[in-house]
């Protein structure tokens, strides 16, 4: 038995950037972290005594004989890539629901290719955990997806992350103690109870990047500014501000992004005190993040009493094999049906 622990992460600044067809041509950058919020997995290989050959079990259960009757896009693709031919059983839970703008998706690519990878007696780093997750969710499985969530879920920590033609860099922010918790205790998040597909919000922004240039530039040149209003001297409530006019930007890239729930939402939320704020993800629902003094934070919380209002701190151990019990595949026995075995005498 195998389990996996993979962190959700929130993206600060220069969400966007991180698409393929931006970045090759513009180069890219996002300020994100992980938080203490996880998607866990975990995997043995199945005894050989049942119908099935592949028992996968999320928020639905699939029994099947072969790989290619698997419908989880993810579990399909990671088990012909990893070249299972065993029966395997895998059983994800996770602390938040999926498709709320977290990158659970990722996590989950990177958590399973971590418990994989250990099933065979295979050790794993973190970029390779990284660069395969968007290998195959960006080239095999389609996906319309950035390369920022597979990051931050095998890395972890609070990270700011260049794109480049061909390549990503991973750097830790240099933080005190001091300033990462003044950071921290200024940051909100809510969970709308609206859940959706980033893929498909994703698709229709990622056609408008050609008529967004000045926009994601914009984005882009963010991330630069909030790395330095957090390792400098300054109020941190500047974030709070650079947040408000990041949101803004992102809203113009899709009329997808942001409906006018979300939107009434947020002036709510700013009446009481908010400085800036954003939806998390693709946009369209799922997690909202609010930053705010926290004197402040009350009246917010009241005035979004409709919402779960969900604590968080950051967290520093990206992916994690929390339990490591390998077994040996069985072989599959030629069984023979008792109704027809040769009956025993009693001596």
């Amino acid at each position: 038995m195998i389990i996996a622990r993979t962190p959700f992460r929130i993206s600060f600044f220069g969400g966007g950037t991180d698409y393929p067809s931006w970045f090759r041509e513009h180069g890219g950058a996002v300020l994100a972290t992980s938080i203490d919020k996880y998607c866990y997995l975990s995997c043995r290989y199945l005894p050989p005594f049942f119908d099935q050959k592949y028992r996968i079990v999320y928020s639905r259960i699939e029994l099947t004989k072969c790989i290619d009757e698997i419908e989880h896009p993810s579990v399909r693709s990671c088990l012909r890539y990893m070249g299972i031919t065993d029966g395997i059983e895998l059983v994800h839970n996770a602390d938040l629901p999926a498709r709320t703008g977290l990158g659970s998706s990722s996590s989950f690519t990177v958590g399973l290719l971590h418990a994989l990878r250990a099933l065979k007696g295979q050790m794993s780093d973190q970029r390779s955990l990284a660069e395969l997750a968007i290998h195959l969710e960006q080239n095999v499985i389609k996906e319309n997806v950035g390369s920022q969530d597979q990051i931050l879920a095998a890395f972890g920590g609070l990270k700011h992350v260049t794109f480049s033609a061909d390549n990503f860099t991973v750097r830790p922010v240099p933080l005190t103690l001091a300033r990462r918790n003044e950071f921290e205790k200024h940051l909100m998040l809510f969970y709308t109870g609206i859940s959706r597909t980033a893929s498909e919000i994703a698709a229709h922004q990622i056609q408008n990047i050609p008529n967004r240039q000045g926009e994601l530039l914009a984005m882009r040149q963010m991330v630069d500014d909030a790395l330095g209003i957090l390792v400098g001297n300054g109020s941190i409530e500047d974030i709070g501000c650079l947040l408000h006019e990041s949101w803004t930007l992102k809203r113009s890239l899709s009329s997808h992004i942001s409906t006018s729930f979300i939107d009434e939402l947020y002036e709510r939320a700013r009446k009481n005190g908010a400085l800036g704020g954003k939806l998390l993800g693709a946009g369209g629902g799922g997690f909202f993040l609010v930053f705010a003094p926290p004197e402040a934070q009350p009246r917010i919380r009241a005035a979004l009493a409709g919402l779960q209002h969900v604590p968080f701190r950051f967290e520093e151990s990206g992916a994690q094999l929390i339990f490591y019990s390998p077994s040996e595949a069985l072989p599959t026995p030629a069984l023979t049906p008792a109704w027809s075995r040769e009956p025993v005498e009693a001596t």
